[in-house]
């Protein structure tokens, strides 16, 4: 068994944004498909517009009123575009070797469908693991596992910009790998 690993750099994102950007029906979206790139997955996030609702006697909606709407629009979104979405993401998916899930942007809400969850392996000593126990028995997650996202999902909530400098740093680096010698 061997651990690639395989470098996501500014250039591939650029060529899957690119082609999505092409390949996507402008009618589709409000502002540019944001597109997000791993080692096992193509997310593809479109902005579609708003609802436009009025509450009762023509005053503003209820925060109620307006996440159901939302809901509603991102669901006719999904059944109506599916066969199209479907045949982008076979395309993309034998060009680039990734699977291609999706979701849209309503107003407020975000909502993904079909979107891979990866196993990740990882050894941890008796102190790391005593902290996603603590988790667990808190019911803060359901399990382990659970308690590895949740801490994931926390960093990457509160270190955006340290992981958006080393994203950079690892994009540096693999621009002056590709100006070395060959081997």
């Amino acid at each position: 068994m061997c651990n690639d690993v395989i470098m996501i750099t500014a250039d591939t994102q650029d060529r899957v944004s690119g082609w999505f950007a092409g390949r996507l029906p402008a009618d589709w979206q409000t502002a540019p498909a944001d597109v997000t790139i791993d080692r096992e997955e193509i997310t593809v996030l479109l902005t579609i517009s708003d609802v436009e609702l009025t509450g009762a006697e023509g005053g503003e909606p209820s925060e109620v009123a307006l996440a159901e709407a939302r809901a509603g629009r991102a669901k006719a979104f999904r059944e109506d575009t599916r066969e199209q979405r479907m045949e982008i993401a076979r395309e993309a998916q034998h060009r680039f070797e990734a699977k291609v899930s999706w979701g849209v942007n309503v107003g407020a809400r975000t909502e993904l469908w079909t979107h891979v969850a990866a196993p990740v392996m990882t050894r941890l000593r008796q102190p790391q693991r005593l902290v996603l126990d603590t988790l667990v028995d808190a019911g803060v997650a359901r399990s382990r596992a659970d308690a590895v996202a949740w801490c994931v999902r926390l960093v990457g909530q509160h270190e955006d910009d340290w992981l958006s400098e080393l994203r950079g740093a690892m994009d540096q680096v693999a621009d002056v790998r590709s100006r070395g010698p060959e081997a």
